[in-house]
């Protein structure tokens, strides 16, 4: 199955200040999500943003919230952003389509995964723009994601799935500022 831009929502599971430098590749990994949080805000793609226990981990990592300015933030204590309930279709704008990054890949990103899954959700799981402390957790998680029908995707792929043709009104400003 397809993205398409109007039935898109992007999740952006747990990018704290505390959590992030204990990640490996935490820097290619912030960087993806960067470049993901932008073309979600410059094609006006839904974007939320979910902290786990910020008073201890800390509040999601300053560039983020630069990059999606119009993101909402949730808070959570229970490992899936879902069976936290503070996921809400409203949230989602309705989209059934839910792009999800972040980490950690084999708790907090694989759990909300299924949970979307298991409830009706299409869900694209962005492989290069999600981590854990040990890569060998990554791909358990990506495994087990694909096992249970969570399509896994690069960044790329989500931007000219949101494009769908090169006769969209943005794609010379989204092909110049993301792909070349």
């Amino acid at each position: 199955m397809l993205l398409n831009n109007k039935h898109s929502a992007l999740l952006m599971i747990d990018l704290q200040t505390r959590l992030l430098p204990a990640i490996t590749d935490n820097d290619q990994l912030l960087t993806n999500n960067l470049w993901l949080a932008s073309l979600a805000n410059d094609l006006a793609i839904p974007t939320i943003i979910s902290e786990h226990c910020a008073d201890k981990i800390g509040a999601t990592t300053e560039q983020i919230l630069k990059a999606a300015p119009n993101a909402k933030i949730v808070h959570k204590q229970a490992f899936s952003v879902f069976a936290a309930g503070v996921l809400t279709p409203q949230l989602f704008n309705n989209a059934n389509q839910i792009v999800i990054t972040g980490i950690e890949a084999h708790i907090c990103v694989l759990q909300t995964a299924l949970d979307l899954r298991s409830n009706g959700y299409e869900v694209f799981v962005v492989a290069d723009s999600i981590g854990s402390r040990q890569t060998k957790d990554v791909e358990l998680a990506i495994a087990r994601l694909q096992a249970h029908g969570c399509e896994i995707v690069g960044r790329e792929m989500i931007a000219f799935e949101w494009l769908g043709a090169a006769t969209h009104p943005q794609f010379k400003e989204i092909h110049k500022k993301y792909i070349r």
